[in-house]
């Protein structure tokens, strides 16, 4: 592709958001699926939350790998390969007779294709946009996932209630089928390394600490004990990774990742921004959808319906953002994109009781979305900004890396802070209703096993007016705190953009 028509085609984008946007999707939409699922497959919950876990383990485990092989066979030509894997594995789960044939088609094969395919997306953009249509470009891809994020209860409310959740993944096949139509529209770019420098001990050893770690961040509300060791050993391992890749760059050879690129300070700030805006990102939306599940009884449609005024917000306010930056520099905006966040957090805080109504909530979740909407726009460009191009490909890697995890580490986070504030909601419930129970240890958990087995919200209204109110606190209090932790994380992307060192964007 020549470089008038790389820089004025928007193609590449396009194809390269929609593999974002399928990616993210596969995990989100089978949420509100998981019922429909087991009872079609004659399987249990647990082994499908198994099959969802092991599709952002594999996924993050083989991301460095990936980024890498980028170099060594081109780019474009791993994305492609990452398409086609990907749209075998959505067939295969497509039309899943069992549960071993959508681990296989989803959990395996669609893993393996996106960690193939998400550096890719980035490097490739970064490769073929310059100037102010690169800060455009990486936004729009960078929203996508959290866009996908977003939309996936409300895409897969409708798939479950009125199709199948096979069209799901069928629809996802199609965007596929799209990506290799057009595939010749995204630029050829030549491998700058060959099979002899891939670091296979390295990959080992990230793939080993990537999984411990993300293994250990997904069963933290299982058992806090065994958690925690998992990631401690997923630390240690990825410690060990870096010393190794230090030593080996120091021998004269190849890295798996040049661990030089963290001296770039916006690349380390920038990605730990991303981090932390995909867990409050995964996180809240988690917990939103769990109450308006199990405290309003919203099916999946309605409570996708709810979540939509943060997809619109993420939508709008990232479109926007590239234009702002002639006027306020990236870190400026994603500071501002800090402070509405922190706003969406706090009103939601107080919207959540046992008489919330869906309207009750899409103010604050507007207004949340458009905070994450800058935030999001704009990191991964002035996370890669001051990246040579020949270490692009590495850099976009330590990125969608973080995007990763911060994917996978959300929903867990955010359930253990859920279950923390459970039970503070429980202590000052006991206290204000049956203060005759105050410090005893037995009756607080006794009630925290009725809440966890409770069916829904209509059961607990039937109980006496002592259990309501108590009932009332724990969620008010529980759902307070966790956005109000949301409201720290984000306090602490606000102070993170000023460690941003920024400069004007060549044109």
């Amino acid at each position: 592709m020549n470089e008038t028509i790389r820089e004025h085609s928007w193609i590449p984008l396009i194809l390269v958001a929609c593999a974002s946007f399928i990616i993210t999707l596969d995990s989100t939409f089978m949420n509100v699926s998981i019922s429909q699922v087991v009872a079609d497959l004659n399987t249990t919950m647990s082994t499908i939350q198994m099959i969802m876990a092991f599709y952002t383990l594999i996924t993050a485990a083989f991301m460095l790998l990936s980024t890498k092989l980028q170099d060594i066979v081109g780019k474009k030509r791993l994305f492609l390969i990452g398409a086609v894997l990907y749209g075998i594995g959505t067939f295969i789960a497509a039309i899943s007779q069992s549960d071993t044939m959508l681990f296989i088609g989803w959990a395996v094969i669609e893993g393996f294709a996106g960690a193939l395919m998400t550096p890719a997306t980035v490097s490739i953009i970064s490769g073929t946009y310059s100037g102010e249509r690169r800060t455009f470009a990486l936004a729009i891809e960078s929203v996508m996932a959290a866009l996908s994020a977003a939309v996936g209860p409300l895409f897969g409310g409708i798939m479950t209630t009125f199709l199948s959740w096979r069209y799901g993944f069928a629809s996802e096949l199609i965007i596929v089928i799209f990506i290799l139509v057009m595939r010749n529209k995204i630029p050829d770019f030549e491998p700058t390394e060959s099979k002899r420098d891939l670091d296979i001990t390295g990959a080992i050893i990230s793939f080993i600490g990537l999984i411990l770690f993300v293994l250990g961040i997904l069963m933290l509300t299982e058992d806090a004990t065994t958690s925690t060791a998992v990631i401690i050993l997923g630390i240690i391992a990825l410690a060990v990774f870096a010393l190794f890749e230090i030593k080996r760059k120091r021998k004269g050879k190849v890295p798996l990742l040049d661990m030089d690129l963290f001296k770039d300070k916006n690349l380390r700030v920038g990605s730990t921004i991303i981090l932390l805006s995909y867990i409050v990102m995964g996180g809240g939306l988690f917990v939103v959808s769990l109450f308006m599940q199990t405290v309003l009884n919203l099916n999946a449609f309605n409570t996708g319906l709810t979540t939509l005024p943060l997809t619109l917000g993420l939508l709008i306010f990232a479109a926007i953002a590239p234009s702002l930056t002639d006027k306020l520099n990236h870190k400026s905006l994603m500071a501002i994109g800090s402070i509405i966040a922190i706003i969406g957090c706090l009103l939601l805080s107080y919207q959540f009781k046992m008489n919330t109504t869906m309207l009750n909530l899409m103010p604050g979740m507007f207004v949340l979305g458009s905070g994450i909407g800058f935030i999001m726009a704009l990191s991964t460009d002035i996370a890669l900004i001051n990246i040579p191009d020949e270490n692009q490909n590495n850099a976009s890697g330590i990125t969608t890396t973080g995007q990763t995890l911060g994917e996978s580490m959300g929903t867990a986070i955010i359930g253990v802070i859920l279950i923390l504030g459970v039970m503070g909601g429980i202590a000052n419930g006991v206290d204000a209703y049956a203060p005759e129970y105050s410090g005893n240890e037995q009756v607080h958990q006794d009630i925290f096993d009725y809440f966890e087995k409770v069916g829904n919200v209509d059961e607990i209204k039937s109980e006496n007016s002592t259990v309501i109110s108590i009932a009332d606190t724990v969620i008010q209090d529980s759902m307070e705190f966790v956005m109000l932790v949301t409201a720290i994380l984000m306090a602490i992307v606000f102070v993170l953009t000023f460690k941003l060192n920024d400069k004007k964007i060549k044109k």
